[in-house]
């Protein structure tokens, strides 16, 4: 349950949220970044930099060197993929 209350925050973020660059000046959007890598198992302690590419597609960058694309498919699903 917790996890889809993390997914479904993240995903309203990304659709209702500001449509500037977002990073490390908006602590609540990199923490919503960083737990949606955490859910897809991946390795990320912070995220310090992202990148607004679109609606719902975002490059992500981790205070480890990890980068990562997290978007939401055209299903509806959250992706995140390692660059």
């Amino acid at each position: 349950m917790r996890q889809r209350t993390l997914v479904l925050a993240f995903l309203a973020t990304m659709i209702f949220g500001p449509a500037r660059l977002l990073g490390a000046e908006d602590p609540s959007f990199s923490k919503d970044l960083t737990a949606t890598i955490a859910l897809q198992g991946l390795p990320c302690n912070k995220v310090v930099d992202a990148k607004r590419n679109g609606d719902s597609d975002y490059i992500a960058s981790c205070q480890d060197g990890n980068r990562y694309h997290v978007f939401v498919d055209s299903t509806g699903r959250v992706v995140v993929k390692k660059l």
